[in-house]
């Protein structure tokens, strides 16, 4: 089974961090008076990077302050997660997850497919050490398409069949999306969210292991 995991709300949790950056971009460029919070941000990720940018800057009206305002939001969160030290990184990213990554390697193909941007990837990836493990990536960053379209775009280009993957996330959004490639799912719900009706649902990271060898007996039998 080929395992595609979600990032944030699933491996990790930067909401905290993010709002920090966010909010000083926007404050720098004086455009928007909104307060930015973690709250906030769990409610809003998951989302596609326009969709976040309309709700979270609903004061914003003009196209183009809204695209430079987003654009600088992300410069400053890359800045804020580029200088994040080890304690840091331990601190956001959810207790045994690297480590169940890892195990579930072993057997299984690992992979990555986010709403985020270009980059953030590679960030997660580089700050939590799963460089060996993770066979490869994809995001609406570089697709510019939904999660489901940017998940059927990764298997086809690995030569994966649908039938043999599952997405790992945390909210309906993930989940809606999952069913739209034909993927099944399993939930994260230590994460950000609720979901209605996974094909398995863990509480823990470390659930992920018997999650994943349950769902392939039931594809054997």
């Amino acid at each position: 089974m080929n395992i595609i995991f979600d990032i944030d709300g699933t491996i990790w949790n930067t909401t905290g961090i993010i709002a920090k950056a966010w909010q000083a971009a926007s404050d720098s460029m004086g455009l928007s008076k909104t307060v930015i919070t973690p709250e906030l941000l769990k409610k809003e990720f998951g989302k596609t990077m326009d969709v976040i940018a309309r709700e979270v800057f609903p004061d914003v009206p003009a196209q183009k302050d809204l695209d430079d305002l987003i654009g600088l939001c992300c410069e400053y969160e890359e800045e804020a997660l580029e200088k994040m030290d080890q304690e840091t990184v331990d601190s956001i990213v959810y207790d045994g997850i690297r480590e169940t990554m890892r195990k579930l390697s072993r057997k299984h193909r690992l992979y990555i497919v986010s709403n985020c941007q270009s980059g953030y990837i590679e960030m997660n990836i580089a700050k939590c050490g799963t460089e060996d493990i993770i066979t490869d990536h994809l995001c609406y960053g570089e697709t510019g398409m939904s999660k489901g379209d940017t998940m059927l775009e990764l298997i086809r280009r690995n030569g994966l069949s649908v039938d043999e993957c599952v997405y790992v996330g945390d909210i309906q959004g993930d989940l809606d999306q999952s069913r739209y490639a034909g993927v099944r799912f399993i939930h994260a719900g230590y994460g950000f969210g609720k979901v209605n009706d996974p094909d398995a649902r863990i509480r823990k990271p470390t659930g992920l292991i018997r999650a994943v060898a349950n769902m392939e007996k039931q594809a054997n039998s």
